[in-house]
């Protein structure tokens, strides 16, 4: 027994350094990690910000999820995340709750987007004003016909309630940016829980009107050109004409974090910002931050 007294010894130091060790290992390993939740808009974008960042600092990890920018928002609320991403602006009830959880939310604008309106490339309308996407949405217009197109029912489709861009699209085209307004997407109107489902729908079906993200919609689709008022220029989506502000629907998307951010999130938010990482913002349709 005495002669097994060191060896027992030696052996829970062993244990308890490597148990120092590991725990030490998951400090450092956990300080260079960054948890980026939200927006199914921004996903894409963020997977390869994270994608290329990662390439030029291996010893960082970066994990990208998607849900919704409302997801997003209530994991940073939460804790339990380090960025979230949002298509839209953080709604005051949610700034509320985050600092009655001793959470700061703080803003930053990471990229600009256009929100297309897509329809099958067998349907004839190619125009439409703002008023008239609203009507179709809220269930005043239910036949193609009544804009200009064939004797079909109109199939709406939009992100479910979860999504920024939904939430955008009600307020910028059902409402017209009137914070009064309280007109409602009509009931029969499809949610979809992503950005692929809309566009797969539209695809298939020749009734279909959808809206996305303009870094979303493929080649084989048709986007509608929009005007503002009655009478108005007819515009497209378009890095161009976001820049000079002659599309009507277009947005900020943003990143928030828990107070200004510092340490690894600070130079990954900088990054972010910088020519390199906005070219990869055109290259994916999106609009680059002018500096």
């Amino acid at each position: 027994m005495k002669r097994l007294l060191p060896l027992f010894l030696l052996f829970s130091f062993f244990i308890s350094s490597c148990a120092s060790n590991s725990a030490q290992a998951a400090s450092e390993n956990s300080a260079q990690y960054i948890e980026n939740k939200g927006s199914d808009t921004i996903v894409n974008l963020a997977l390869a910000w994270a994608e290329k960042y990662q390439s030029e600092y291996p010893d960082v990890r970066i994990s990208v999820t998607g849900g919704g920018s409302g997801t997003g928002i209530a994991a940073l609320v939460n804790g339990t995340v380090g960025i979230a991403n949002a298509s839209r602006k953080i709604k005051d009830e949610e700034v509320a709750e985050a600092k009655s959880k001793g959470v700061n939310p703080v803003e930053h604008i990471i990229a600009r987007d256009a929100i297309a309106v897509i329809v099958n490339p067998e349907n004839p309308v190619s125009e439409l004003t703002l008023q008239q996407i609203s009507d179709i949405y809220s269930g005043k217009i239910t036949n193609w016909t009544e804009v200009g197109g064939e004797d079909r029912p109109i199939v709406k489709l939009s992100r479910e309630t979860n999504s920024g861009t939904h939430v955008y699209f009600l307020e910028t085209v059902l409402r017209m940016g009137s914070k009064e307004d309280k007109t409602l997407f009509s009931m029969d109107t499809l949610l979809l829980p992503s950005s692929e489902g809309i566009i797969s729908e539209v695809r298939d079906n020749p009734n279909a009107i959808g809206y996305d993200g303009l870094g979303y919609v493929p080649d084989d689709l048709k986007m509608i050109a929009i005007a503002e008022e009655t009478g108005g220029a007819y515009v497209l989506p378009a890095i161009e004409t976001v820049n000079n502000k002659t599309y009507p629907i277009a947005r900020d998307l943003y990143m928030y974090t828990d107070g200004e951010p510092a340490g690894l999130i600070k130079k990954y938010l900088d990054w972010i910002l910088s020519d390199e990482a906005q070219e990869i913002v055109a290259e994916l349709g999106f609009v680059p931050v002018s500096k």
